[in-house]
């Protein structure tokens, strides 16, 4: 008999880890607000829940893939939350990019109630990570770690435990502090390359052999030179991010210049409705950007 995992979350993220996980051999019982999320994992091959209530008591172990730390805190504790009935859940793997002072502070009252939080947010596109090529950064137990190493290892090739609860949100705002910046990067080197005349396909085969590759090249390319923007991350998500990584780096005394030039470009365009579309879609902002200077000229 297959076991059952719970799903909270259906959304980019979601969908794909819930696909990596029936193709295992697990049967996936999801919930999210949206119907046709849940219709589509229903698709899938999935089973739709009325509630992270009735996830939360029927299976053991649960994924959640959630927008930020106070959904997770709604999720789980709320009532209609994955605790609110007569909970089965043992442990909770949250790939949500969230808070990690939040984080430490829930796994701390959920290891009061007998439940383990593992903190393991995921460094990849949505796309990535349906490939199974996004790495889990991990915070928590270990034995909760080797509790779920299967469901782990059937969702990514690699995969690290980094510490303590916490521990996977401060590396994944690390790293998607880089991530953002490469992507950045690219985009304004593509419209400077434009600029000056060059064939932008031949132009980023180039790159691909420079030393300013950067997987970026890879992943958002393509993407940035054919205008598709169809999301497999998000600008609204990766904004958000950033305001978080501002945070912590002013609690800190850090001052992250470039990080606050790329939050303002990325407002720039949630302001001008771009917020859905893919995070590759900055190069939008870089190219209206040059239009307005050359306007003022």
């Amino acid at each position: 008999m297959r076991e059952s995992i719970g799903m909270v979350g259906i959304g980019l993220v979601g969908t794909a880890l819930a696909e990596s996980l029936l193709a295992a051999g697990f049967e996936v019982v999801g919930f999210a607000r949206s119907v046709a999320s849940r219709e589509a994992l229903v698709r899938r091959g999935g089973r739709a829940a009325a509630s992270a209530r009735a996830i939360g008591e029927e299976v053991e172990r649960v994924i959640l893939s959630l927008p930020d730390s106070p959904a997770v805190d709604e999720v789980i504790l709320g009532p209609e939350g994955l605790l609110a009935g007569t909970a089965r859940v043992r442990v909770i793997l949250d790939t949500t990019t969230g808070d990690p002072e939040r984080t430490e502070a829930l796994a701390a009252h959920l290891a009061g109630r007998g439940i383990y939080l593992l903190d393991a947010p995921i460094s990849g596109s949505s796309q990535q990570i349906r490939e199974r090529k996004g790495v889990f950064l991990i915070g928590g137990d270990a034995s909760a770690y080797e509790r779920c190493r299967d469901l782990i290892e059937a969702l990514a090739e690699r995969h690290y435990l980094l510490g303590n609860p916490g521990a996977g949100a401060r590396a994944k705002l690390a790293t998607n502090l880089i991530l953002g910046l490469n992507r950045l990067a690219l985009a304004e080197g593509l419209v400077f390359a434009e600029r000056l005349g060059l064939d932008l396909g031949p132009f980023l085969a180039l790159l691909k052999v420079t030393p300013a590759y950067s997987c970026a090249v890879d992943v958002k390319g393509q993407k940035m030179l054919q205008g598709d923007f169809t999301p497999q991350s998000k600008i609204s998500q990766h904004h958000k991010d950033l305001r978080i990584i501002l945070d912590y780096a002013e609690r800190l005394g850090q001052d992250l210049p470039l990080a606050r030039v790329h939050e303002a470009i990325l407002a720039r365009g949630m302001a001008a409705g771009e917020g859905e579309l893919d995070t590759s879609a900055v190069i939008r902002q870089l190219r209206a950007q040059r239009q307005e200077v050359r306007h003022v000229q």
